[in-house]
């Protein structure tokens, strides 16, 4: 996560939060299947796409139009149906804020196929949730291969599932911004001691950890630090000063 920090920044403290989705908003709340079935039904207007299919023709040889559209009738809910009901979500970014839409999706169980931009990467770590791709004909692969294992694209979608139940939902991140606060009220330094009960950060991308399994973690000078994925451990590993310069610069 610190690659999110300018190098040039001037302030000698630097926090990063990842951010989370709230589960019980129009956009991740439980829906029934059938209701999701019938929302979408409603937004079948074969007339409404033709003309917008004929006016995006036109604008293509005008370069002096320019079309916007949030294409009317799809909501926040909409969004939850369309995710729900699809046997993949594919979010091909070559650049990213931090990309939520993958947890949103990863959160009904759908698997994702994603580019390795901004957060996603960290959403999807050690493989959980979908298939992470560098170019457009591994993207067609992965979703060949995805749409052609159901069983596989399941386990990955609940693997998915199961990572945003426990790093991406608002519980870590009102853990995360507590012990901010916490940390700036008694003026201590960035430190790996644990935020609460049971909880320590991961060192690399800032996440509150609660448990985790003895291969997610990792011993440095008698102290013990904790790791939300096999793939920050192993950013760790290979330069453990980079995530821990308050502890090693004299």
């Amino acid at each position: 996560m610190q690659e999110f920090v300018p190098p040039d920044f001037p302030l000698e403290r630097v926090e990063v939060i990842p951010p989370a989705i709230d589960p019980l908003s129009p956009k991740n709340m439980p829906l029934p299947e059938a209701v999701s079935r019938q929302m979408l039904s409603w937004l079948d207007d074969p007339e409404g796409w033709e003309i917008y299919r004929l006016i995006a023709t036109e604008a293509e040889s005008d370069p002096g139009i320019h079309v916007f559209t949030n294409l009317t009738g799809v909501g926040n809910v909409e969004v939850n149906a369309f995710q729900r009901l699809s046997d993949v979500v594919v979010q091909k970014s070559t650049r990213e804020g931090f990309g939520l839409v993958v947890s949103e999706a990863l959160w009904k169980g759908t698997p994702v196929v994603a580019g390795w931009a901004g957060g996603i990467p960290l959403q999807m770590a050690d493989g959980a949730g979908g298939v992470l791709v560098d170019d457009v004909e591994g993207c067609a692969a992965a979703l060949v291969d995805l749409l052609g294992s159901p069983e596989r694209s399941r386990a990955l979608g609940d693997a998915g599932r199961e990572r945003v139940r426990e790093h991406f939902l608002l519980p870590r991140l009102l853990l995360n911004e507590l012990t901010l606060m916490l940390d700036l009220a008694r003026e201590r330094p960035i430190s790996a001691t644990p935020l609460a009960a049971g909880a320590h950060r991961d060192p690399v991308c800032g996440m509150a950890v609660e448990s985790v399994p003895q291969d997610l973690r990792m011993s440095v000078e008698g102290r013990e630090y904790r790791f939300c994925s096999g793939a920050c451990l192993a950013r760790f590993r290979a330069d453990p000063r980079r995530y821990l310069r308050s502890r090693f610069d004299v």
